[in-house]
Order: structure tokens, then C-alpha cells, then sequence
């Protein structure tokens, strides 16, 4: 991802962050949507980076429990009631491994049930064919052992017949059923009306346990996540270093039965020396801080978002290139491909990236930085205001633009 090789060209070398702009070495500045794939909701300066230098002289990692991480596990669990306990870690790829381990440790099963093109993080039963820049097709050739693969099934998104046919397959061995409830890795895919709801009567019909990975959309969809919004409780829930503005911290957690399962004071264990670390929970402390008392910062990154989207709609419309743009909170995502918007995979696979790729270098001569992936999607924060959104909107009309006299779209 970092060296850009699906958009091709130089990559983008960062030098320096501020709100919402990137500079390069060149002390050029960028309107940067990339925001690190999602984690910085308030830019790359968020107004709680303060006094850090009395943080660190706490000291950065104790190897103890410390008040404060007993402290913002209270505080997720006000927000998200499914996560009754949690466990902390470094990252979101620990936090969803540690959970489908929970999850085959509480039910004694093996299979897990996840989708195409949803992303969970970077170990060896979440990459089979997995969105983001992960995009792993070919297990045998990636490292991935095959008795990882024999226990897995990958079903199509927004697919109940699909999910159906894979779970007559799993029958009594199912663990868990991993997705995202609103993936923003093969785009932005809202799911289908129905879907969570039958992912949830499907888990109870067969013993296995839902999972939902919010380490996306918790805290870019609102502080009780896509669960809030959808009104489907999952068993377990992942989140991730959003919470920290960046930092590294994330977490996993759920019923109370279920994460008994941990040790101590069950047989499953997890860790990590950096899992809850005071620096990172103290940023994360400050991250609820700030939410909680502006709530109207969600508003504002909406109606910011869905100025940009309306930008997009209009330039594609005059063009008649019929795609779909999409919008969700602060997130915006449009793919070159006409039709309706992305619902499974299968639709993001005709997405066509060579034309993502001209596109991408168009934005950046225009001072606006893309991800370099067409999975990717338009990550708003915060500090993106009226101005920046005008700037942008006006350089994807004129990429777009471009791109048409040129035959390339």
C-alpha cells in the first residue's frame, strides 16, 4: 500500500501532517482523505495533543493494570452495552484474532464464516480473499498453511443464500461469523436491509457467535457504533486505534460469558506487553473527552461529507458516467464502474483501476492526496472545513474531466 504499486508511479513520501493536510518533501501541501485508512477522525493535529510530554513522564508501559484503562473500558462499555467486558491490545488485527480465538474457545469449534472483500487485519484466516490492499486469492502461494483454509468459509456480502450454502458446509463446526457491519474495505458498502438481522438468527440457529469488526466504523459512525445504528447486538466486537486519535491501542470484547472464557479465569489466552498502554489509554481518554462534550462535531463531518458527495453527484452526472457516489457520516466513495453502488465483492471487481490510477495521479498534481488503492474510500475529518471540500470538489471535476478527453473513462 505504501509503495503505491496499484496506482503505479512514485509514492507519496510524507514528510510532515497538520489538520487536515499532508506536505511532501517538497513542502507542497495535500488535502489528505486517506487520514491513516480511517483512525484520525480529527486530523493529524487533534486538539487534545497537549501536555504529552507530562504523559510520557508517567511512564510508557508498566506491564500492570493501571485506573486509567479500568477507566475507558467502563467508558466504551457506556457506549457500546454489548462489550459487558474487554480486553485491551496494540492493534485491530490482534483484537479480531483474539476474538475468533474467544469465540472457537467458548463454542469448542473450529470454522469460522467470513466475507469477500471485508478486511480484519493481516493474519493468516482473515486474508483469504480479503478487501482492503490485502487482496489474497491464493492461500498456498502467501503463506497462509491449508488447515487454516480448511476451516474457513468465505461467503458473499449482503448474501443470505450464499452465507446459507457455506453453513450447510460448516454444519456443527462453525465458531463465529466474522464481518464488518459496514465495510469500508472494497469501498463503502452499506449492507442490504436485513442482512445483519439474518447473520444474527443464523448465528443462534447453529451455536456459533457474531462478531463485528468496528474497527472502522466505531466512532466514525457515532460513539455506539454501526451496532447503534443497525440495532443488531453482536456477541463479540472489535475496535480499533480510533479511539486513540492514531495511537496505538484497540480492543475486544463482548458478553460476559463468553470473554469468562480468558484467563485467568478461563483456559483461552491473550496478551500483549503494549495491550492498554497508559500513554495510548490516556489518549483514548481524551478521545471520549472531546466526543462526548461536541457532539456537533458529527454534524458538521456529515454535512462537510455530504457537500463533497453532492460535488462528485453533480460533475458525474454532467459528464454522464453513471457512477454511484456514496456517503455514510464522514465517509465518501465513489468507484469507476456505472450501476447502482457496490454490494458484494463481485460488483468491486469491476471497478476499473487503471482508471483509479489516472485518476489518483490527476487529484495528487491537483494538491488532493487519494489512497492508492481502489478499495479504499474518502476518509473526512474534523478538521476538514468548507474550504478544503470546495478545493476538492473542483479538482475531481477537473480530474474527471481530464480523464474523458483522454479516453481513459
Amino acid at each position: 500500500m505504501r509503495a503505491g504499486r496499484r496506482v503505479g508511479g512514485e509514492p507519496f513520501v510524507c514528510v510532515r501532517a497538520d489538520g487536515p493536510y499532508a506536505y511532501d518533501p517538497d513542502g507542497r501541501r495535500y488535502v489528505d482523505y486517506v487520514m491513516a485508512y480511517g483512525p484520525l477522525l480529527f486530523g493529524h493535529t487533534p486538539p487534545f495533543l497537549r501536555d504529552l510530554d507530562a504523559l510520557a513522564a508517567r511512564g510508557v508501559v508498566y506491564g500492570s493494570t493501571t485506573p486509567d484503562e479500568i477507566a475507558l473500558a467502563e467508558r466504551i462499555r457506556l457506549h457500546v452495552p454489548s462489550m459487558e467486558k474487554l480486553r485491551f491490545t496494540t492493534t485491530g488485527s490482534e483484537a479480531v484474532q483474539s476474538a475468533v480465538r474467544v469465540a472457537r474457545a467458548f463454542t469448542g469449534r473450529d470454522a469460522v464464516l467470513k466475507f469477500s472483500g471485508n478486511y480484519h487485519g493481516h493474519f493468516d484466516l482473515a486474508l483469504q480473499d480479503a478487501g482492503a490492499s490485502a487482496e489474497t486469492p491464493h492461500a498456498e502461494r502467501s503463506g497462509i498453511p491449508r488447515a487454516v483454509v480448511a476451516d474457513l468459509a468465505v461467503a458473499r456480502y449482503n448474501d443470505l443464500d450464499d452465507v446459507d450454502r457455506h453453513l450447510a458446509r460448516t454444519r456443527g463446526r462453525l465458531a463465529a461469523i466474522l464481518v464488518e457491519p459496514v465495510c469500508g474495505n472494497m469501498g463503502l458498502v452499506q449492507t442490504q436491509p436485513g442482512f445483519l438481522e439474518g447473520l444474527r438468527e443464523r448465528a443462534d440457529a447453529t451455536g456459533a457467535l457474531l462478531i463485528f469488526d468496528e474497527i472502522i466504523t466505531w466512532l466514525r459512525l457515532g460513539l455506539g457504533g454501526a451496532q447503534a445504528r443497525i440495532r443488531v447486538t453482536p456477541d463479540l466486537t472489535t475496535v480499533g486505534k480510533i479511539m486513540g486519535g492514531g495511537f496505538p491501542i484497540a480492543a475486544f470484547g463482548g458478553r460476559a460469558d463468553v470473554m469468562a472464557t480468558l484467563a485467568p479465569d478461563g483456559p483461552c489466552f491473550t496478551g500483549g506487553t503494549h495491550a492498554g498502554m497508559p500513554f495510548a489509554v490516556a489518549m483514548a481518554l481524551r478521545v471520549l473527552d472531546h466526543l462526548e462534550r461536541e457532539p456537533q462535531l458529527y454534524r458538521e463531518m456529515d454535512r462537510c461529507a455530504r457537500m463533497l458527495a453532492d460535488g462528485i453527484r453533480t460533475t458525474v452526472r454532467e459528464l454522464g458516467l453513471g457512477y454511484a457516489v456514496v456517503q455514510t457520516e464522514s465517509i465518501v466513495d465513489f468507484k469507476f464502474r456505472a450501476g447502482p453502488p457496490t454490494r458484494s465483492y463481485d460488483d468491486q471487481r469491476r471497478d476499473d483501476q487503471r482508471a483509479y490510477a489516472a485518476f489518483y495521479h490527476a487529484m495528487r498534481a491537483r494538491g488532493v492526496l487519494l489512497p492508492p488503492s481502489h478499495n479504499e474510500v474518502m476518509f473526512l475529518s474534523t478538521a476538514h472545513g468548507d474550504e478544503d471540500v470546495a478545493f476538492t470538489a473542483d479538482a475531481i471535476d477537473g480530474a474527471l474531466r481530464e480523464l474523458r478527453e483522454k479516453g481513459t473513462i
